[in-house]
């Protein structure tokens, strides 16, 4: 009697098509499903940022399916893969090989392959070279499909009890001080959850940054390890949380979530009389630079309130 091939045979044989679409699956819990055969087209996977539970069966369908896996790290994506049975070998495409990997990838697109990228952890081009693979897809008129699934920006705003109606999500903050305090004021007005990525390295240092630039008491939360097994949370405000982070040694993934300010934008006879004290010590154009800068509207509608004033005046 033949005994029937497994899955792992079927693929190295590569000589029989029958067994080689039958080697497409994927296993959850001891059970293998069959994956169906994919369109054409790069398939964007969202991936665990912690916990493997967090994989959408979606999600595994079309690793399994898909002709081409590529990843940040093979060694990352591996994990990922054994645990769920999909033996497709992962080729690595990241930010230093994007260039001479990425031009491989869109030749299989456009020669009827399918692709599914995928980043170490949580959903591919957020802070990742993803953006450029699916940039000129798009651009060779390759379909995109996006697999959602986890979200490490998405997982800290519900965990953090902050408003959510309204975010902005801005990736990683400068290294160096002066930058990360120059880019946090272009924050400062924005009435919306703010959201960045940081290092455990400089988070003491950030929240101390964000606290002078934003104001101590401005609600915040820092979300580390989320879905790992040393989850933690910390609500409070940026004062207390660079108090608490200080001299504490951190360790793991961190988003920062910072709530939108509560100052109500001037009224427009604050405005007014801004624009009057300023004008009567500087230029036209100078004045509705530093008003902009203090108000937070857009230096071309206060240039053009100042020019009106003149006029009325």
């Amino acid at each position: 009697m033949t005994r029937k091939k497994t899955n792992a045979e079927a693929r190295a044989d590569g000589n029989d098509p029958a067994a080689d679409t039958e080697a497409r699956s994927f296993r959850i819990g001891g059970h293998e499903i069959a994956a169906r055969p994919l369109e054409p087209g790069l398939y964007l996977i969202s991936t665990p940022i912690g916990n493997l539970g967090d994989m959408t069966i979606r999600g595994l369908e079309t690793l399994a399916g898909a002709d081409i896996i590529a990843c940040e790290d093979t060694r990352v994506s591996r994990v990922l893969l054994d645990r769920f049975g999909i033996t497709t070998r992962p080729y690595a495409y990241h930010e230093h090989n994007a260039e001479r990997v990425g031009p491989k990838l869109i030749e299989a697109l456009e020669a009827g392959k399918s692709v599914a990228l995928i980043s170490d952890a949580g959903t591919p081009l957020i802070s990742d070279p993803g953006y450029r693979l699916s940039q000129t897809a798009i651009e060779t008129g390759v379909p995109v499909i996006p697999i959602p699934g986890a979200s490490a920006p998405m997982a800290a705003l519900v965990a953090s009890g902050l408003p959510s109606d309204t975010f902005l999500f801005a990736g990683f903050l400068p290294s160096k001080d002066k930058a990360r305090r120059d880019r946090l004021g272009e924050f400062k007005t924005v009435a919306a959850t703010l959201m960045f990525f940081e290092s455990p390295n400089r988070l003491a240092a950030c929240l101390k940054s964000a606290s002078d630039v934003l104001g101590p008491d401005r609600p915040a939360a820092v979300c580390r390890e989320l879905t790992k097994a040393f989850e933690e949370v910390r609500r409070g405000t940026l004062g207390e949380l660079a108090v608490q982070y200080e001299n504490e040694n951190v360790r793991g993934e961190i988003v920062l979530a910072i709530g939108p300010g509560s100052t109500p934008p001037p009224s427009e006879e604050d405005v007014d009389r801004l624009l009057a004290k300023l004008a009567a010590d500087l230029p036209a154009g100078k004045a509705a630079t530093e008003a902009a800068r203090l108000t937070g509207f857009t230096r071309k509608d206060l240039y053009s309130r100042l020019l009106a004033m003149k006029d009325e005046a």
